[in-house]
């Protein structure tokens, strides 16, 4: 008991100093922004996004290089996927009147999001199938097969640096650069803190319930990682500004699927990946994304019931890991 309530009170801490840094991370962000002149879709979908997602990224590192848990990081990378599609978005629209899509973000950066979703499983299948060691149960990713999705983001950052090269600033603003880089790589230190207390943490509940780590990583680090995420869109959304609260989002989710997983990978040199435990959790995953899609692109808005909607099917995600935990199912199996 006395373990649980340490480990409880450390996951407690570490979301807080997370939430710290990355209040600190947002303003330094949005300062920076402006005084480089990024239109909005940009600062929302990849400014914002890839600092936003600095836990998740530190998450894998950490837990490849300090724990030696590699399906740690990979179980919260795709556990923050979820709950950003379904939680931050239901948040953000009802935390405002109105949470309005536009058919760029649907056309463009939601489709995108579906592909490195796509990319992703193909390169856990190329793992299984073709790289010698891999079977129908595990994955071996390798720095060659890293590189696709990591080429694949390439592509979206051209995407967006198109868009903000016929960007016309609306004039300079008042900012001290130097000093918010500071603020912004003092933010990030933080962040990274607070991150490998939220891993402990949720290693020694895997202890404490003789359960997988990449189930605490699908639920305990992937909500505590996405804070973040969580803050910088609903305050998105309360000031009027719907296109960064959901460009963030999608620009996150993007960003840990073919960046920070990849990453892990290169830094261990190779990695398996256990290929039952991922094509369940990323079928859901899938389906979440649907589902997503389909909302916000009926009226172009997002409404209360909807919202209410995705809060009900992330409640039916942590129903199922909970069963998964406490052996009840074992659809998400081992090998």
């Amino acid at each position: 008991m006395v373990g649980l309530l340490a480990a409880l009170l450390l996951a407690t801490v570490a979301v807080a100093v997370i939430w710290k840094g990355s209040t600190h991370f947002e303003r330094a962000a949005a300062r920076l922004s402006r005084y480089y002149g990024l239109p909005v879709a940009v600062h929302g979908a990849v400014v914002v996004a890839v600092g936003s997602s600095f836990p998740e990224l530190s998450s894998v590192v950490i837990s490849t290089l300090v724990h030696g848990e590699f399906a740690l990081g990979v179980g919260a990378i795709v556990g923050s996927a979820i709950f950003n599609l379904l939680v931050i978005p239901a948040a953000s629209a009802l935390a405002t009147d109105e949470l309005e899509a536009t058919r760029s973000l649907i056309h463009k950066d939601a489709q995108f999001y579906i592909i490195s979703v796509l990319v992703l499983f193909i390169v856990f299948a190329l793992g299984a199938t073709y790289v010698p060691g891999g079977t129908n149960s595990a994955a071996i990713l390798t720095p060659e097969l890293a590189i696709l999705p990591l080429a694949t983001y390439g592509v979206y950052i051209f995407l967006h640096q198109q868009d903000a090269s016929d960007h016309v600033s609306t004039g300079a603003v008042d900012v001290d650069a130097h000093r918010e880089w500071g603020v912004l790589a003092v933010a990030l230190l933080v962040i990274t803190v607070g991150v490998e207390g939220l891993i402990r943490a949720a290693l020694t509940f895997g202890d404490i319930f003789e359960t997988p780590s990449f189930l605490w990583g699908l639920t305990v680090i992937a909500a505590g990682t996405s804070l973040p995420d969580a803050f910088v869109s609903v305050r998105a959304a309360q000031n009027d500004d719907s296109v960064t609260s959901l460009t963030n989002v999608l620009g996150s989710n993007t960003f840990n699927l073919l960046v920070a997983i990849p990453v892990g990978v290169l830094l261990a040199g190779s990695a398996t990946i256990n290929f039952l435990a991922a094509i369940p959790t990323m079928g859901f995953l899938a389906f979440a994304t649907l589902v997503f899609i389909v909302f916000t692109r009926t009226d172009l808005e997002l409404t209360d019931p909807e919202a209410y909607g995705f809060l009900g099917l992330y409640v039916l995600f942590l129903v199922w890991m909970t069963l998964e935990s406490i052996g009840a199912i074992e659809t998400v199996r081992e090998i």
